[in-house]
């Protein structure tokens, strides 16, 4: 891949997470200034991702228009600048609107960021490597960057530096290559909402990632007050993201070799067991957990994405929905996993949580069975397995699927 175009994928994720997620880790500090509960604090982040999960099938509509590479440029611009906007919010409700709007901004790269590469890229798996790889690092620099500036000043400079990192990475994702004319396939909403074993990965991709997000949307409020920790040492934890970008990739390759089921069935219990690890007040054990709940996660995520890549026959459309579930799990289920947080405490978020992981392994369970019922009665053959069985699983096949959004 060429290396402006590997800069420049790379920036992009690198900025969208950033910015998308900055929030997380000054929860608590938000609450304190504008006396909010741990719930109505959530709404920090599911304000931006709800937006954006509304936002991302439109903004794909439009770039067919306008082109993709205009949408993810301009977003990335909009995103970084709204992010440097939010330091000067007044109140509560003026930091929700423009986070309402940041969400917004930056649907135009989840939106499209797959279907550009596919389309410009020669090498389309090391060009997706290269935006997933800018998703879990920005992901993870944008929480620390907010989290440590915070200790050492407040909350505002530090999302005012996420937005100063935020637009420097546009600036280089502006390098990006003009695209080629948007080939149009009609048809395609229609068939991803209309398979029964492409539905359970999305509601996998909702349960799943409203575990996540819960979790981690209210970490930050335990370790500063039964646990005692600063908001910057607090901010150490999204040090986890390591893990699940390590993760992601071997679940790949197991998912390869085993079959998806059995892979996304195990990561999924890792996902339970990291979660009942951190129930104990010892920060070991809590730092524990969450490796092993964010590697689990991020493992589970990469083969749903995945399975709906190998699966689904018009690959844009069924992208868009898995990322449209993702968003609604990370909006809708992080704000009701922090309600649960406030009104039950660690142990009934963790109850919450595992009760969600359960339902997304019944999805893989049912997915599977759909695909040996329809194999066996003669119906067209699906392998989940990504190499080997069916030809509709080799190519391009990390660029069909939804990439890891962190």
């Amino acid at each position: 891949m060429p290396s402006r175009l590997a800069a420049a994928t790379t920036a992009t994720g690198l900025a969208t997470f950033a910015l998308l997620y900055a929030p997380q880790p000054v929860l608590p500090l938000l609450a304190a200034e504008f006396g909010l509960t741990p719930g109505s604090a959530s709404l920090a982040v599911s304000a931006a991702t709800g937006s954006l999960a509304v936002a991302v099938i439109p903004v794909a509509v439009l770039a067919e228009r306008v082109g993709r590479r205009r949408v993810i440029v301009w977003s990335v611009f909009a995103s970084a600048v709204l992010g440097l906007l939010l330091p000067l919010a007044p109140t509560y409700p003026a930091f929700l609107a423009l986070r309402v709007l940041q969400g917004v901004a930056t649907a135009g790269v989840p939106a499209v960021a797959m279907a550009y590469l596919a389309d410009e890229a020669a090498a389309v798996g090391a060009a997706i490597g290269a935006l997933i790889a800018g998703n879990s690092a920005g992901g993870m620099v944008g929480r620390l960057l907010a989290g440590v500036a915070s200790d050492w000043l407040d909350w505002r400079a530090g999302l005012a530096l996420v937005g100063a990192f935020g637009l420097g990475c546009a600036a280089v994702a502006a390098l990006l290559p003009r695209g080629k004319p948007v080939v149009r396939r009609p048809g395609g909403l229609r068939v991803a909402l209309s398979d029964p074993v492409l539905l359970c990965q999305y509601a996998v991709a909702v349960l799943g990632v409203a575990a996540f997000v819960s979790l981690f949307n209210v970490v930050a409020f335990r370790l500063t007050g039964p646990l005692g920790v600063s908001a910057g040492a607090a901010s150490l934890v999204f040090l986890a993201y390591a893990a699940g970008g390590a993760c992601s990739a071997v679940a790949g390759r197991l998912a390869d070799r085993h079959g998806r089921a059995p892979v996304a069935l195990t990561a999924l219990g890792v996902t339970a067991l990291g979660a009942l690890t951190t129930l104990p007040d010892e920060l070991v054990l809590v730092a524990v957990g969450l490796a092993l709940f964010t590697g689990g996660f991020f493992a589970a995520h990469s083969v749903a994405g995945g399975w709906v890549g190998a699966r689904a026959r018009v690959k844009g459309p069924a992208s868009g929905m898995y990322l449209f579930a993702f968003y609604v799990g990370s909006s809708a289920g992080g704000t009701a996993g922090s309600a649960a947080y406030g009104s039950w405490g660690w142990p009934g978020l963790v109850a919450v949580v595992t009760s969600w992981l359960a339902l997304a392994a019944l999805a893989v369970v049912v997915a599977r069975r759909l695909e040996v019922t329809r194999r066996t009665g003669g119906g067209s053959p699906r392998c989940d397995r990504g190499t080997g069985g069916s030809s509709r699983t080799s190519g391009p096949r990390s660029a069909a699927g939804p990439g890891p959004v962190r």
